[in-house]
Order: C-alpha cells, then sequence, then structure tokens
C-alpha cells in the first residue's frame, strides 16, 4: 500500500504519516517489507513441518543448530520449542525426492541431531503473517 493510502486509512496527511513509518522502522517495530507469493505456483509443491531433537541443548549447541538452519535454503523458518522437541522446521520443496536429499543428506547428518521426525503439510487452513492489532487494541481499550 502507498504512504498515502496509508494515511487516508489512519486519517493523517501524507508527510506526517511517512515520518511516523520511518520513525516505526528505526526503531525496529518494522522490519521490512515482503511480497506475498504462492509457494506452489512458484512450483513448490511440498511443504514439511520437521521437528527435531538435539543430543545436546548447550547454548553452543543450539547456536550452532540454528547458524546450519539459516544455512539451508529450504528451511523457511526456524523456531526453538520448550517441551520434547527443541526445534520445529518449516521446510519447502518442489518435489518430495528434493525433501528427501535434505533430510538425510543435511539434516539428519547435522552434528548434535539426535532425532526428527517429519509432516508433510496436506493443506493449509490459515497463514496470517504480523500480528493482530485489534487484539492489542482491545486489550489497551480496557486498560484505559
Amino acid at each position: 500500500m502507498t504512504n498515502v493510502e496509508l494515511a487516508r486509512r489512519v486519517g493523517i496527511s501524507a508527510p506526517p504519516c511517512l515520518r511516523r513509518v520511518r520513525t516505526l522502522e528505526e526503531q525496529g517495530f518494522i522490519r521490512g517489507y515482503h511480497a506475498e507469493v504462492d509457494p506452489r505456483e512458484l512450483g513448490f509443491e511440498v511443504q514439511v513441518f520437521a521437528m527435531v531433537g538435539l543430543q545436546t541443548q548447550a547454548e553452543a549447541d543450539l547456536r550452532a543448530f540454528e547458524d546450519r538452519c539459516r544455512s539451508w535454503p529450504l528451511v523457511r523458518e526456524c523456531h526453538m520449542l520448550n517441551g520434547e522437541v527443541d526445534f520445529i522446521l518449516k521446510c519447502v520443496a518442489p518435489d518430495l525426492s528434493t525433501f528427501q536429499s535434505f533430510l538425510t543428506g543435511d539434516l539428519l547428518t547435522s552434528p548434535n541431531v539426535g532425532s526428527v521426525k517429519t509432516s508433510l503439510v496436506i493443506r493449509g487452513a490459515k497463514d496470517e503473517p504480523g500480528v493482530p492489532f485489534d487484539v492489542l487494541e482491545a486489550r489497551l481499550g480496557e486498560k484505559a
């Protein structure tokens, strides 16, 4: 959306709106802008969640695994979890054999990886980026 459209929606003129957006960017509230793409339309037919258990959870080992995840193009998200699983990875691939090659050649053979369980996504019901601002606004309104 353009700055003019954003300004219209929030009820201010374009110059102060642009200043506010730039301030939000500088303060780290807005970390970037992204195109919403359809992975399947681009040829990525397979989406998999991989639950990874590490052999050790020392901070250096956790960071080393996170660094490796950043280097793997098929891994689109990596989250450290509390509980039975140490990490969950969201992976995409053009086909099952490409994912299988990544799984057996990279992930399973990665240092400190003790276990991996995978779940193939059949379909998605919701994919909402960002945060629900209306929930926060309602909560702040209750405190006022």
